[in-house]
């Protein structure tokens, strides 16, 4: 068993992905934004409020070496640029989760927890600059892809099996 890493753009659903891919698995899992919140004792919001994008950058960098290095049978959930890593490819096997802009804002708006997600993702502060990322990102996060799992209109669950079922394919 390898490392499955899921990348997408921030509010696709790789934490609800991941959480029903260890209930049905025998992967552990690991987020990085959770791990890079750890090591600075506070928020992604608060990290890029007093320090700034290319800080959290370097915090991300120092996390993917650290998971080449330490981390193997797990899953791992990243943020939204973590995708960009020059050792992704190392670390695991790549799983990029794609939706279309419009629906991963829809599925954010809709989530009981709504405002406490918005507030999570400072990206999403300015909408237009947001679908600007998110098109940017979107080549690029296909070519890093070993598998792309279209998540729309689709559970959690669902997403889950078909992802398992693509990684024991391309293994």
């Amino acid at each position: 068993m390898k490392n499955i890493i899921l990348i997408g753009f921030m509010g696709v659903g790789k934490g609800s992905v991941a959480r029903e891919i260890i209930k049905i698995s025998d992967y552990v899992s690991i987020d990085t934004d959770d791990l890079i919140e750890s090591m600075e004792n506070r928020t992604i919001k608060k990290i890029f409020e007093e320090e700034g994008e290319a800080y959290f950058r370097a915090l991300e960098k120092k996390v993917a070496m650290w998971l080449q290095a330490s981390v193997t049978n797990t899953l791992i959930s990243t943020g939204g640029g973590f995708y960009r890593q020059e050792n992704l490819k190392e670390i695991g096997t790549v799983v990029f989760l794609d939706s279309p802009f419009d629906k991963i804002i829809k599925r954010i708006k809709n989530h009981p927890n709504a405002e406490k997600k918005l507030k999570k993702r400072p990206l999403l502060n300015n909408l237009k600059k947001a679908k600007e990322l998110y098109n940017e990102r979107l080549p690029q996060y296909m070519a890093v892809a070993d598998i792309i799992i279209d998540v729309t209109d689709k559970s959690a669950l669902e997403c889950a099996k078909e992802l398992l079922l693509k990684v024991k394919q391309d293994a």
